[in-house]
């Protein structure tokens, strides 16, 4: 039987079986009481990584953007962030449910990122009939895109400018930092602290191109990750002996940084199988991630085009803007397998 090729996202990864062997042999403790050495050895790692102060470990990127944003931000306060941010887009309103902090969208340029004029006219004056403008929050990557580095010192040096702090949804900040690396010629883990230390916080998801099977790292001074661990048990964020789940993080960060650039060739591989398909429309990939847009007549046979695909033993997401994701269970011969399939629906 043929194996599904899964390109929906980098979360349906599986752990390899250097990472299960490793969460297997974990040392374990109450992490509440912070006493588990697993937990506390990724959260030293990663924060020494990025360079800052304290981690905190959570079940989810969503969690941690939460307590990122509660802990910077109080009632009446607001956070300037993108329109198509997860952090506003696809978090469920947390930040206004749960911390009365109100959001302020911004559109997106076409690269990702937010003009920094827009930014700076929507920066409240302290006036009672304003909110708090507290915060300002990006996203790198952002739908896969790499926010230039210029523009990261640019936007972060302006909301210091006037008074805001600076949060940086990382979920997948290693993509970033690998295909930043491939600009410049450094190390990833040095691209990921340059990009990191544009900001007084960073959420690092793990059950990404990582392939950890859940959580994330929230990153900050030491007074910030105290504020934001009181948020956390609030959520309902504190887990007991996760040190297993740690491990797997931590083993991630060992071992699989540096093949993030396997899954960014394997993105461009399939935008080259799928180039020349009439009515298929896409940017080259920065990263591992590839939305395709169906114009034309194959819009008008968009409704039949993910069960084809399900059919043939591949799997997508989207309708008429599909979304496709490399990541380590996915190898050339998967992404050829894919490409085939694709064609065969545009010829039938």
């Amino acid at each position: 039987m043929t194996t599904t090729v899964d390109l929906r996202s980098d979360t349906v990864t599986l752990p390899t079986t250097g990472m299960r062997a490793a969460m297997a042999a974990a040392a374990l403790g109450d992490d509440v009481y912070g006493d588990d050495p697993s937990v506390n050895a990724l959260q030293d790692k990663l924060a020494t990584m990025l360079g800052f102060e304290a981690a905190m470990f959570v079940p989810t990127g969503t969690q941690s953007n939460l307590c990122a944003i509660l802990s910077h931000c109080g009632r009446g306060d607001e956070y300037i962030v993108g329109q198509l941010q997860h952090t506003y887009r696809f978090e469920g309103g947390g930040a206004a449910v749960f911390g009365s902090v109100q959001p302020q969208p911004l559109e997106h340029q076409p690269d990702g990122s937010l003009a920094l004029a827009d930014i700076e006219a929507a920066i409240k004056p302290d006036d009672s009939h304003f909110a708090r403008t507290r915060l300002l929050a990006l996203e790198n990557t952002w739908n896969g895109k790499l926010l230039p580095m210029v523009y990261l010192q640019q936007a972060t040096a302006l909301a210091r400018e006037h008074g805001l702090l600076r949060h940086l949804d990382g979920a997948r900040l290693f993509n970033a930092a690998t295909a930043q690396a491939a600009l410049t010629g450094a190390l990833v883990r040095t691209e990921a602290r340059r990009i990191a230390q544009c900001f007084d916080s960073v959420s690092v998801c793990l059950s990404k191109g990582l392939g950890a099977p859940v959580g994330s790292v929230l990153c900050g001074e030491r007074a910030f990750i105290t504020r934001a661990l009181r948020v956390r048990k609030m959520a309902g964020g504190g887990m007991r002996q996760s040190g297993m789940l740690a491990a797997a993080g931590s083993y991630a960060l060992d071992h699989q940084v540096d093949r993030l650039a396997q899954d960014h060739l394997l993105a461009r591989r399939l935008a080259e199988g799928l180039r020349g398909i009439g009515g298929l429309q896409f940017e080259s990939p920065h990263t591992n991630i590839i939305f395709v847009d169906l114009v034309g007549e194959a819009r008008k046979r968009a409704a039949d085009f993910l069960p084809y695909l399900k059919k043939h033993g591949v799997l997508a997401t989207g309708l008429y803007r599909l979304r496709f994701v490399t990541h380590l269970d996915v190898d050339a011969a998967a992404v050829d397998r894919a490409t085939a399939v694709i064609r065969s629906f545009f010829r039938a």
